[in-house]
């Protein structure tokens, strides 16, 4: 696992948006999830937190996939130095899943914060003392990052903001991978922008908005 929670690392040749959604024109071949993005999925969760399933691998594959395209697309559109990297495909990302103690640990250790958290967002950082133009440093390069996602939590919040576990896991991982491509939230101009690439890419992949309901107590932009 990476050293530092939420710092932009890597770079990556983006992929067209709407990529991932199997579409084909003119007769060419139609990219899939799996041609743009393979996840490394993780369950750490205690056996007392697995009475509920996880997503399909594919599931996850496609909703990270999305993301990865929008925010590249993103980031080329606005000019961004993060723009201007290139991650091999397919990229590689791992997701664990974990419980409330795990979660704890991790984000009183690298955000100095009590409590568990729904999602904890790791990029890719080369091992000290390795360039990036090193050759060795090609071989890792399609690695994007790890997220840690609390499933005790994301079910608890999905109850509360009355949505299905399905529509939040979708959420969180599209959080996540924005993450990992550098977007983040600290400041309110950051914070409509992230909101609004997630609304688009949720969109997309056939969720609501996870937004729609705003200053409550539950409203996601007091937790993520």
């Amino acid at each position: 696992m990476p050293t530092t929670p939420m710092t932009e690392t890597k770079e990556t040749e983006a992929p067209t948006a709407g990529a991932t959604t199997g579409r084909a024109a003119g007769g060419t071949t139609a990219t899939t999830a799996e041609d743009v993005l393979l996840i490394d999925l993780q369950d750490a969760r205690p056996q007392t937190d697995r009475q509920r399933p996880l997503p399909s691998v594919p599931d996850l594959e496609r909703w990270a996939s999305e993301a990865l395209a929008v925010g590249l697309a993103a980031e080329l559109a606005a000019g961004l130095a993060a723009a201007r990297r290139t991650v091999p495909k397919p990229a590689e990302l791992t997701i664990r899943i974990v419980g409330e103690e795990e979660s704890a640990g991790l984000n009183r250790c690298y955000r100095d914060r009590t409590g568990a958290t729904n999602i904890l967002s790791f990029p890719f950082e080369l091992p000290p003392g390795l360039d990036a133009l090193d050759p060795q440093a090609a071989a890792l390069g399609s690695l994007l990052g790890d997220l840690i996602i609390c499933a005790p939590v994301l079910q608890r919040e999905a109850h509360e903001q009355d949505k299905t576990e399905t529509a939040h896991w979708a959420h969180l991982v599209v959080h996540g991978v924005l993450h990992l491509l550098g977007f983040d939230h600290l400041t309110a101009a950051e914070a409509s922008a992230m909101e609004a690439l997630e609304i688009r890419i949720l969109g997309a992949l056939g969720f609501p908005s996870p937004y729609e309901v705003i200053d409550d107590v539950h409203d996601e932009r007091r937790r993520i």
